[in-house]
């Protein structure tokens, strides 16, 4: 497995302190921004693949990670 990036550590973080999993965090981004969201794409996002601003900014927004 790839290194997580910083914000992938804090994703994690975050979803351990609210006590919540993976699958829990792809179905609130789904509903918050109505794209395609899965597994694999928040790995690519957890190891900083990829940063799409919508998706980024919805999991901020969930996890309550400021900027």
């Amino acid at each position: 497995m790839a290194q997580l990036c910083s914000f992938g550590k804090e994703i994690k973080k975050r979803l351990v302190d609210i006590d919540k999993n993976q699958e829990w965090l792809i179905a609130q981004v789904k509903a918050d921004t109505g794209l395609y969201f899965d597994s694999s794409y928040l790995y690519r996002i957890l190891v900083g693949k990829i940063a799409t601003p919508k998706i980024v900014s919805s999991i901020r927004r969930i996890l309550d990670i400021a900027e």
